[in-house]
């Protein structure tokens, strides 16, 4: 097959359909989730348990602390009071 047919194989150019719109746009939390493509997963997320490995104290960087108060700082007042 040369090169320019199969860049324009009809496969190629073959979306999924996302099925149909709902009416109101703004309505989405009340439209059907689309059914997954592919195989179901083997195992079942209701029967798996979470184990915490971490040891009893993480080690953090400063500059780590400073990111997050950067960005979360706002919140953490909120949540905890201004620093003093």
């Amino acid at each position: 097959m040369s090169r320019m047919r199969a860049l324009h194989s009809p496969k190629r150019h073959r979306r999924p359909r996302a099925g149909a719109l709902p009416s109101d746009l703004y309505a989405y939390a009340e439209a059907k989730p689309l059914p997954r493509i592919g195989r179901p997963s083997k195992h079942d997320p209701s029967a798996w348990a979470v184990t915490d490995d971490w040891p009893g104290r993480v080690p953090v960087t400063d500059a780590e602390v400073d990111v997050f108060e950067a960005w979360f700082g706002d919140l953490f007042d909120d949540l905890f009071g201004p620093a003093p």
